[in-house]
């Protein structure tokens, strides 16, 4: 007749069980990713005037870059001041958020101008020009 040997209790095996372990970070992580706010860039630099005013602005908001050369580009595409109140209007259906005009120094007043009327035709309620503080 065979023998079983047992052992004693501190030289029994344990395992930890980390797989709540691994639930709650993916829970963590899905509930980062929900929460995080991106922030849109408009994909071009501009040289922004200076100016002694300027003030930091919300993140969540619409940016629009108006380049020397006359382009009027959103996400890194050109979408052209025909472009501007579609793209807005789309943009505020489920909230208002504020209109940034990131402008060239060397752009032009009158497209500057046709651009901001188009967001306030797409139902922008605040429009700001970006600056750097000098």
């Amino acid at each position: 007749m065979r023998k079983h040997r047992t052992l004693p209790a501190e030289e029994e095996s344990t395992e930890i069980n980390i797989s709540p372990l691994i639930d709650m970070v993916f829970i963590l992580l899905i509930f980062f990713i929900v929460t995080t706010v991106f922030v849109e860039e408009t994909g071009v630099d501009v040289q922004r005037p200076e100016a002694a005013s300027a003030a930091d602005l919300e993140r969540q908001s619409i940016l629009i870059a108006i380049t020397a050369a006359g382009e009027v580009i959103y996400g890194g595409e050109e979408i052209g001041v025909s472009g501007v109140r579609p793209m807005t209007r789309r943009l505020i259906q489920e909230e208002q958020l504020p209109v940034i005009l990131q402008v060239d120094e060397d752009a032009g007043a009158g497209l500057v101008v046709r651009v901001l009327d188009q967001a306030k035709l797409g139902g922008a309620e605040n429009i700001s020009i970006a600056a750097e503080r000098p």
